[in-house]
């Protein structure tokens, strides 16, 4: 398992491409509380909300970073912080793409988040029950071809977030 700096090494070293499929309501993440408090107090939520440096720092070697996200409404606090983020993350040259569970049937996924490098090694996250990041587990080679399935089926199933953002916010 891997966790910390170890698992942020991840991307920096992937080549080509990283997908994220999300599907927990909350996370718990230390370094996002203060900002989860701006954000809910209504403040502003400076220049990184515009164009997020962490995406750019991929995209802009060229790299195709991309996600979905499958929630039900009505979202939480913490969803509604995070999809405000999202307009950033796509101006920044994220794909995402969100799958709400109250406006249409999803497609058969799993019940965990993963994360798919440049298909060809699968990480299935694992998270405290409060939503807080344990570590994420190398699958072994013979899953590799059900969770590219996964992606596969999550990407076709899933609204661009743009028009979600623009029907939602």
């Amino acid at each position: 398992m891997l966790a910390g700096e170890e698992f942020g090494r991840l991307f920096e070293d992937f080549e080509r491409t990283a997908f994220r499929l999300e599907t927990l309501d909350a996370y718990d993440v230390e370094e996002e509380q203060e900002e989860i408090a701006r954000f809910l107090a209504g403040a502003d939520m400076g220049p990184e909300w515009a164009d997020n440096p962490w995406v750019r720092s991929m995209t802009d070697k060229g790299k195709q970073v991309a996600r979905v996200h499958v929630l039900s409404s009505p979202l939480t606090d913490y969803l509604r912080y995070e999809l405000s983020a999202y307009p950033g993350n796509v101006t920044a040259g994220e794909s995402i793409g969100v799958i709400d569970r109250s406006e249409l049937v999803a497609p058969e996924l799993p019940d965990h988040d993963f994360w798919l490098f440049d298909d060809r090694d699968v990480y299935r996250m694992h998270y405290t029950a409060a939503g807080a990041f344990i570590g994420g587990e190398l699958l072994p080679p013979d899953a590799l071809a059900a969770y590219q399935g996964h992606r596969d089926r999550a990407l076709a199933a899933a609204v661009p977030f743009v028009d979600y953002w623009e029907r939602h916010h």
